[in-house]
């Protein structure tokens, strides 16, 4: 592409030569080659997932069929199950439900099992209980952990240094290692099975986690925005309200979504030290056995409902999440 540009003046038109570098074809070929290896690696990652969902909508009978079904009908036996509480009729009484003209459909799904409904499950209080104690631990991590990172990042504290290292040395040891005395001492200050425990837990060995990254996303924030507000007459807390927050939202949000998968997957801890009150979803999920054979499907559609609440917290995260894992924050 060639442009004249003409300049004012008596002088003579000066002639510019811009050049544009077309893509080559083995630039466009490995792009293409690329492009077909992150699909092929992406399909293989959600091959488990895909699986789950179609259990989670198979029958009992589909799933135990040889060779896998690919395609059957769907069926929310697997959810029924899982939501209610069901018990394995005989041959007899299934014929006799069957001929009953007041069954609703959540019945005549579990009779299609040869079941009948005796009430509500678990699993419901289960996942609100997860719902609760992943959430609650989560604000209180990154709202801790963001006001800690600011003080590391814009103050000076004498040793800050070995702070930093004694915080981030609660991530070297594995949290099963310290099942058994947690469980002891909170069997003996009455904190064994409830809410505030696992909160107070989750929140500890998330801290130093959301301090450090924290901190790295306020060191990226210059100093002069902060002290540009403070000369306007802004407090040092409102600055930080109304520019670092700001700023800093893209960390604040990936540090969320870390913190929150960590809460809501952790698996030893909800394990050890709940038994029925502060039960989440990851111990009560292998649970579900079922009578007379495993039931994949009712697992499977545990699973899916286990799911479901993450990926939508980081679905509506994702600009954010993005921008915080790779860029950061402002930098100078």
């Amino acid at each position: 592409m060639v442009t004249t540009v003409e300049q004012a003046g008596p002088r003579t038109p000066v002639v510019e030569s811009i050049r544009v570098d077309k893509v080559s074809p083995s630039a466009r070929l490995s792009g293409k080659i690329r492009a077909a290896v992150a699909l092929a690696v992406a399909f293989i990652m959600l091959l488990p997932v895909l699986w789950i969902v179609l259990t989670a909508f198979k029958a009992q009978s589909d799933v135990t069929a040889i060779p896998p079904k690919l395609f059957f009908t769907p069926s929310l036996q697997g959810f029924v199950s899982l939501l209610m509480d069901t018990r394995i009729l005989s041959e007899a009484e299934s014929a006799e439900k069957r001929n009953s003209p007041n069954l609703g459909l959540l019945d005549r799904i579990a009779l299609e099992n040869g079941r009948e409904i005796n009430g509500p499950s678990q699993y419901a209080g289960q996942l609100t209980n997860s719902i609760v104690i992943a959430g609650v631990s989560t604000v209180l991590s990154v709202t801790l952990g963001l006001f800690s990172a600011y003080a590391f990042s814009r103050f000076r504290i004498p040793g800050s240094g070995d702070l930093l290292f004694f915080i981030l040395s609660t991530r070297m040891l594995p949290p099963v290692v310290v099942t058994i005395p947690i469980f002891l001492m909170y069997r003996s200050i009455g904190l064994h099975d409830t809410h505030l425990g696992l909160i107070m837990l989750y929140t500890v060995f998330n801290l130093s986690f959301s301090v450090w990254l924290l901190k790295g996303f306020i060191d990226e924030i210059p100093r002069e925005y902060e002290e540009a507000a403070m000369v306007d007459g802004y407090t040092r807390l409102q600055a930080f309200f109304r520019i670092v927050i700001p700023q800093a939202l893209t960390g604040i949000a990936a540090t969320t979504v870390f913190c929150l998968i960590f809460a809501w997957n952790e698996y030893a801890f909800a394990l050890m030290l709940t038994t029925q009150n502060a039960r989440t979803a990851p111990p009560a999920i292998p649970s579900i056995l079922g009578s007379g054979g495993i039931e994949w499907n009712t697992i499977a559609a545990g699973s899916l409902l286990f799911l479901i609440p993450v990926v939508l917290v980081t679905f509506l995260l994702r600009r954010h999440l993005l921008r915080g894992v790779t860029f950061g924050a402002i930098r100078k």
